[in-house]
């Protein structure tokens, strides 16, 4: 079999759909299609059934999919292996983080990084929810909240403190009965701080809902509204101030994480340094900030 396609029909598994598929792989649906028949031609069984609308896995598919995916943990484990070996920092490593953090510190961080390892290529995702550092989507994650795969190392890189702000002039002509509310989308309900809001907002109406730190801070700096942002941002904006409350929001902690054995690359760790050393001088004076930490779980 030409294990390629295994790649094709683990994504079309995974997501559902043919577009889906090809948008994971960076191609067309047809694509998809026939790299999934070239499988199936090759193995001599059917691993799904072609609805009208839709695509659905067989029972042989279920279990092509239960094993496939094993392979494809073994084949990252042999790529971070052979990147583990490596004895000069080059090549690309790819970091997975929340949007707002990748565009406000990450990367503009990254003339200094290349100009002391020129020969690194640095790839950013900013992504709401987590990536699977197994399936190598990602070498380096950035995550607000303790990790608990196992296999993985875990750094505390800070710890947030967040505040309800708005901007002056819409704090001091809105009447706190009248206030709306900006928040996370339902994709980030579960998110402590969209909890804690949407438990003070109660009936208010939310103007704005997001997916991103960046958009909700631009809606609360143009006076749309009030919304959760963290002191370290909030507290740089003179146009800005903090709302009290009862109770405040809960705090985060910003963790680094990456596979142990992806961690003796040169290149890898050469990252991993890095973003430590950016992340500390950007936190280290925030207000209530608790020091740095390691833990491994």
């Amino acid at each position: 079999m030409d294990w390629s396609d295994l790649a094709f029909f683990l994504a079309l598994a995974r997501s559902g759909s043919l577009s889906a598929a090809a948008k994971r792989m960076g191609t067309d649906h047809s694509t998809v299609a026939r790299r999934i028949e070239s499988l199936e031609r090759d193995l001599g069984i059917r691993l799904v059934d072609r609805l009208p609308r839709a695509y659905q896995l067989t029972t042989a598919g279920e279990r092509v999919r239960d094993l496939g995916g094993a392979a494809e943990t073994a084949i990252a484990d042999i790529e971070r292996y052979a990147r583990g070996a490596d004895r000069s920092p080059h090549g690309v490593v790819r970091i997975s983080g929340p949007p707002h953090l990748m565009t406000s510190l990450i990367a503009p961080s990254l003339t200094s990084l290349k100009r002391s390892n020129p020969e690194l290529r640095i790839e950013l995702a900013g992504e709401p929810n987590p990536v699977s550092l197994s399936r190598r989507e990602a070498d380096i994650a950035l995550r607000m909240f303790r990790p608990s795969q196992k296999g993985l190392v875990a750094r505390r890189l800070a710890v947030f403190h967040f505040g309800l702000y708005g901007t002056r002039e819409y704090v001091a002509r809105t009447a706190a009965s009248e206030r709306n509310y900006i928040g996370y989308d339902e994709s980030l309900e579960h998110v402590p701080q969209q909890r804690w809001i949407a438990a003070v907002a109660g009936a208010r109406p939310f103007a704005l809902r997001t997916n991103d730190m960046a958009p909700m801070l631009a809606a609360v700096r143009s006076g749309l509204g009030l919304g959760v942002l963290a002191h370290a941002t909030a507290r740089s904006d003179p146009a800005l101030v903090q709302v009290k409350t009862p109770e405040p929001p809960p705090k985060r902690e910003l963790w680094l994480l990456f596979h142990r054995d992806l961690g003796k690359s040169l290149a890898v760790r050469a990252v991993i340094d890095h973003i430590v050393k950016v992340t500390s001088a950007a936190f280290n004076s925030e207000p209530g900030r608790t020091r740095t930490g390691t833990a491994a779980r």
